[in-house]
């Protein structure tokens, strides 16, 4: 089993369902699956607290969290979402995207599990449509696959004279085939031919940006992935490295080195996780709490790194970004 580490807060109500209460110990256990490691998790965790602390529930007071980090490794989900329901948590915070919301489901079917993920649940086949139940899920979902051919368009904007754009996916998440997808039909309508390459493990990075090189590509989109955010500082060095002009989804890519980011807000997507989490310790059910959608999106640029690439930043897409690092 991979590095993990136990953080125990505070916090108190009920859990759901009824017939599972009996056999929760006294203070109610949250599980928290995610995708990065113990050392990058802050920018999701501290959120998640303040949602938590929304709904009453202090951190130090009355409920306990039990964090399982799968270190950019998908197919970690399922062993850890097992153990924590082997560990009857009160409810299942799966916040590592489709392979921890889909870990999760396969896992259990009573213990309240609520999914963080940024592509359709129904067309991930979390569950079967709107109309139809979703038993013990309640969920948020950003709009970061939705974005993808965006950040295809900002690259562009950016090096206007490259022909060939990289987009690098992780095969293991299950949002790979329709990031690749949306991502050739905008290229073809910017009349630019789309490289895609494949990276699931932390070596694959190294060879994947030197193969972009020889594809002569002029920049490169990172995909929507847990992998790839837990591994923003190699992704920003590699851009520089090979002289590659790069846009990830996380500002947390911006600000370890990367050129640019634009996706879903970290803050909103996992302070409502905690509020989500919250509710359903006061005893609401899952599958009544609406799915939520987060519509907020930020774009984020570091001039430094623009500077260092040879590149000028278009004005238009400075008075446009929500944060500028010179």
């Amino acid at each position: 089993m991979r590095r993990r580490e136990f953080i125990t807060l505070l916090g108190g109500a009920a859990a759901w369902p009824l017939a599972a209460r009996a056999q929760q110990p006294a203070m109610p256990v949250i599980g928290f699956l995610s995708v990065r490691s113990v050392d990058t998790s802050a920018s999701q965790i501290d959120p998640f607290h303040r949602g938590l602390n929304e709904t009453g529930f202090a951190a130090d007071r009355d409920v306990a969290i039990e964090y399982r980090f799968a270190d950019g490794h998908n197919d970690q989900f399922p062993a850890l979402a097992a153990e924590l329901v082997r560990r009857r948590v009160s409810v299942l915070v799966a916040a590592g995207g489709n392979p921890s919301a889909l870990a999760a489901k396969a896992a259990t079917t009573t213990i309240p599990i609520v999914f963080q993920m940024g592509a359709d649940p129904i067309a991930a086949g979390l569950f079967a449509g709107p109309s139809r139940p979703r038993g013990n899920l309640a969920g948020v979902v950003s709009l970061n696959v939705e974005v993808g051919p965006r950040r295809l368009e900002l690259l562009h904007e950016v090096v206007p004279a490259a022909t060939v754009i990289g987009l690098l996916v992780n095969p293991t998440n299950s949002t790979a085939d329709t990031l690749s997808r949306d991502a050739q039909a905008a290229a073809r309508a910017l009349g630019l031919q789309l490289q895609v390459l494949h990276a699931s493990a932390e070596g694959e990075l190294d060879a994947a940006f030197a193969t972009f090189v020889q594809l002569r590509a002029g920049g490169v989109v990172i995909g929507n992935d847990g992998f790839f955010s837990s591994h923003g500082k190699q992704l920003a060095a590699l851009s520089i490295r090979h002289a590659l002009p790069a846009i990830s989804t996380r500002g947390e890519y911006v600000e370890v080195g990367g050129l640019m980011s634009y996706g879903a807000s970290v803050t909103d997507v996992f302070r409502m996780l905690g509020v989500y989490t919250g509710r359903i310790l006061k005893g609401e059910n899952p599958a009544d709490l609406p799915v939520y959608e987060s519509k907020k999106v930020e774009l984020g640029i570091n001039l430094k790194t623009a500077k260092a690439l040879g590149l000028t930043v278009p004005p238009t897409l400075l008075l446009a970004a929500d944060e500028v690092i010179e």
